[in-house]
This record gives structure tokens, sequence and C-alpha cells, in this order.
């Protein structure tokens, strides 16, 4: 074993669109000498490494682990204590659900050094990418941002969507699609206006991104029409109705 613990960096690659990583996600990408990455990591990144650097693939797809958490913990953890400079490269940010917040915290309990390079977020960059500020002064104050589907293993939900149905402000649901019509029904049950815009972006930030937008009572049968399928990301509120007058920024 090297007498030289190595170094884990959990880095966010960002909404979807390689140029939207950091400069410092990318220097260190380009040193790596092991990559430890998710699905929904744009793929042109993966070329940046050195040469004979060994890249693992850990996705996640409808639901699917290629591997379990605990055995990715163990891997970063094997690679670091051979001494190695190793990258966990998460879709967008590494502490917004995704679960780099565990990782972390698993390996300093091992006596390993972590550092964070923060990602651009897909819930912020995506929808201001097709015209959509989460927040304007005219029209909202504030954004929540929750995961569609919590984890299975707890007892019983921790949102409460009667709640998010009354705060106001633009609610981003990430990893919303499979469990869309369930969401739906549960902000419709706490009194959210049925007419509330929505729009759902799937593929945000990539050459394959699509966008319906209606009514949060109708959503879910358009999703179904034009057959919206995951990753796609939900935004509910006033500030969808921006996108006719803004259309596409990039």
């Amino acid at each position: 074993m090297n007498a030289r613990k190595g170094e884990v960096f959990l880095v966010g690659a960002g909404p979807g669109d390689p140029d939207l990583i950091t400069i410092k996600g990318r220097a260190i990408l380009e040193k790596a000498d092991v990559i430890v990455h998710d699905f929904l990591v744009p793929k042109e990144l993966l070329s940046l490494a050195k040469e004979g650097a060994e890249i693992i693939d850990v996705s996640k797809r409808g639901g699917e682990h290629l591997m379990e958490q605990k055995a990715i913990n163990e891997i970063l953890l094997e690679r670091a204590m051979e001494g190695k400079i190793v990258v966990r490269l998460k879709g967008g940010d590494p502490f917004l659900f995704g679960r780099g917040g565990e990782e972390a915290e698993f390996l300093k309990k091992n006596g390993i050094d972590v550092h964070v390079i923060p990602g651009v977020t897909s819930a912020i960059a995506v929808p201001a990418l097709v015209g959509i500020p989460v927040t304007h002064r005219d029209y909202s104050s504030a954004f929540t941002v929750i995961t569609g589907h919590e984890s299975a293993d707890k007892e019983k939900e921790v949102l409460n969507w009667n709640a998010l149905s009354s705060i106001g402000g633009t609610i981003v649901i990430l990893m919303g699609v499979s469990a869309m019509e369930r969401n739906v029904k549960r902000l419709l049950a706490g009194g959210l206006d049925p007419e509330t815009p929505v729009a759902v972006i799937e593929k945000g930030a990539t050459p394959e991104e699509r966008i319906v937008t209606g009514p949060l009572s109708k959503i879910l049968e358009i999703c179904r029409k034009e057959s919206i399928k995951p990753p796609a990301l939900i935004v509910i509120g006033r500030v969808v109705s921006l996108r006719e007058t803004l259309g596409d920024l990039r």
C-alpha cells in the first residue's frame, strides 16, 4: 500500500453542457488518477482524463444502479488509500441531491482528505437557459428546490406538500418525472392554483433538450402526449410565463 494517502475531489460537472463545468473542476479532471462518474456527466468531460487514468462508471439509470452506494464509497476509499488523486464527478452540484455529503462524511471518518469543487446546478441553470429565471422581482421572490422522489428507505415522507403549495414563489423539482402524477396531485390537493404555469425540461442543457409547458392541471397529460422521459426538471410558478418574452438565452 502506498505510504501517502491520496485525496478525493467531489466535483460538480454542471447541468449538461460540458462547457459549463468550472475552471477548477476542469483542471482537477486533467490531473486525476481515477475518475468515478455518474450517468448525467457529459461524456466529453471524460476525454479530459490524462493517459492511463482509471475511469469508473457508477451510473444510476431509471432507478437501477450499476453499483450500490456502499460499493462506491469503498472504491473512493481504496483508491485514495493507494495514494491516488480521485475525482468523484457528479452531474450538477455534488451537494444538491448528489449524495456528495454522504460520501464526504464516509471518507472523512476514514481519514481521507476531501475537497469539494461546486458545480453549476441544473435547478437554476437549466431554466435560465430556456428563458425562465427562477426569481424575478415582479413574479417570484423565492424558490424552493425539492427532489421528485424521496429516499426509498425513509419510513415516511418529510416533504410537506401543503406547505409547498402555499409558500409562494417558484418550485423546482429535480428527478421528478417518474413521480409526476403523484406530486401534481399533492400540489393541487395542497391548494396550488390549477392554472399555475409549469415547464418540464427533458435533458436540459444538452443537444437533446426538449421543453413542454402548460398549466399544472394539464401538464401530466401534455407530458404523456409528448413522451417526456427522465432525466427531466420541472419548474412550477409564474416565472414560467417569462419564457414567452425571453425565449432561449444561450
